[in-house]
C-alpha cells in the first residue's frame, strides 16, 4: 500500500465532472478519481475546516464513530475494476467496511485517518507529475486539461 495526501478536488472541464486527486508521499505520482458533486462539497468542506450548521452525512458517521467508542484507523483504496475505483474502511478493531472512495476520503478527513493506495492500482491508474514543487498547481491544470474519464475505462465509482 502506497501512503497518499488528498491534494483536494477539481472540477473537469468541459464536462463540469469533480475528480478527486490523490497525491502519493514519497512520489511524484498522482491518483485522479472522479466523484460526485456532493461528495466533492463533503471534502472540500473537510479540507477548508467548514463546520455545517447540521451534520452532513459524513459528520454524522464520524459522531456515530465517537459515540460508539470507534475509530476509522485508515482509508485503503483497493481495487479498479471495469473503471470503477473501490475502497475499505479499516477500523481500530481490525473490522472491515466496503465503501466508494470519496465517501471513505471525505470520512478520512474528517476523522484524520491514513489514506493508503494499492500498488496495483498506481500502476493502472496513477499518473506522473513533475517533482517540482511550483509546477504542480501548472502540471495539474494541464492534467485536467489533457484528461477525461473514459482515459481510465470510464473512471466512475459505484453507484450508490
Amino acid at each position: 500500500m502506497i501512503d497518499v495526501d488528498v491534494i483536494g478536488v477539481r472540477v473537469e472541464m468541459p464536462a463540469n465532472q469533480p475528480v478527486l486527486l490523490l497525491r502519493e508521499v514519497a512520489g511524484a505520482r498522482y491518483l485522479p478519481i472522479w466523484i460526485g458533486a456532493v461528495e466533492a462539497t463533503a471534502i472540500a468542506f473537510a479540507q477548508q475546516g467548514i463546520e455545517p450548521p447540521r451534520p452532513l452525512t459524513h459528520d454524522l458517521i464520524r459522531d456515530l464513530l465517537e459515540h460508539f467508542n470507534k475509530s476509522l484507523q485508515a482509508v485503503h483504496i483497493v481495487a479498479l475494476e471495469d473503471g470503477v475505483f473501490y475502497a475499505e474502511l479499516v477500523f481500530d478493531d481490525g473490522s472491515v467496511l466496503s465503501a466508494r472512495p470519496s465517501d471513505a476520503i471525505a470520512l478520512a478527513l474528517r476523522t484524520g485517518a491514513v489514506t493508503k493506495v494499492a500498488d496495483e492500482v498506481f500502476a493502472v491508474a496513477g499518473v506522473d507529475a513533475p517533482a517540482d514543487e511550483e509546477d504542480e498547481v501548472e502540471a495539474f491544470r494541464e492534467f485536467l486539461d489533457s484528461i477525461s474519464p473514459d482515459d481510465f475505462s470510464g473512471g466512475e465509482e459505484t453507484p450508490s
